[in-house]
């Protein structure tokens, strides 16, 4: 491919992210370095758009919740699967403007036989009132991490309280990878 080819390209896909208000996108694989990274580069951009801050606290800390469920879950990575440790797994984010609002969407395979779980425990978060969701984590801080969880379960729960609506999600399966869906996240602050 020429370089004149390659410059039209990322014209158009610049332009086209100025008129969706693509505000942060990243698609790659995520480490804790890569989102320390892209935390700096949020947190400035949030900053520089004239974002107010108690909507970029929100904004920032699901974006960062979202970055570390990809770290942490997603079936693709690059390092084994049982490493706790440094690990680098694929997904990705993006959060834009959309009529004054911000939408935060991610998205990463995940193992398939995970999905209804998780199904079921965002499905209960979508019906949870927002005073609901503040005290399951107030619980979670003072309970034990779940098993199979990497945190104190508190990812999703800190996303559905800064969010302004219910959170939405759904898995699609991966015709080339059995046994894999790609789960799909977004929240709207």
């Amino acid at each position: 491919m020429n370089t004149l080819h390659l410059a039209k390209d990322f014209s158009a896909s610049f332009e086209l992210a100025c008129q969706q208000r693509v505000i942060f996108y990243y698609v790659g694989y995520f480490s804790q370095n890569v989102v320390a990274a892209m935390a700096d580069a949020v947190r400035l951009q949030l900053e520089m758009s004239g974002v107010n801050s108690s909507t970029r606290r929100k904004l920032f800390s699901s974006f960062v919740e979202m970055a570390q469920n990809i770290i942490h879950y997603s079936a693709d990575s690059l390092t084994p699967s049982d490493q706790d440790n440094h690990e680098m797994r694929h997904g990705s984010v993006c959060i834009c403007e959309k009529e004054g609002q911000y939408l935060l969407q991610c998205a990463n395979p995940i193992d398939a036989a995970a999905a209804e779980g998780l199904r079921e425990r965002l499905q209960s978060l979508r019906s949870m009132t927002l005073e609901e969701i503040k005290q399951a984590c107030r619980a979670s801080l003072r309970a034990e991490t779940p098993e199979g969880s990497k945190g104190a379960g508190l990812g999703f729960l800190t996303v559905a309280r800064d969010s302004s609506e219910p959170l939405e999600f759904d898995f699609q399966p991966l015709e080339a990878h059995p046994g894999t869906v790609m789960f799909n996240l977004k929240a709207t602050v």
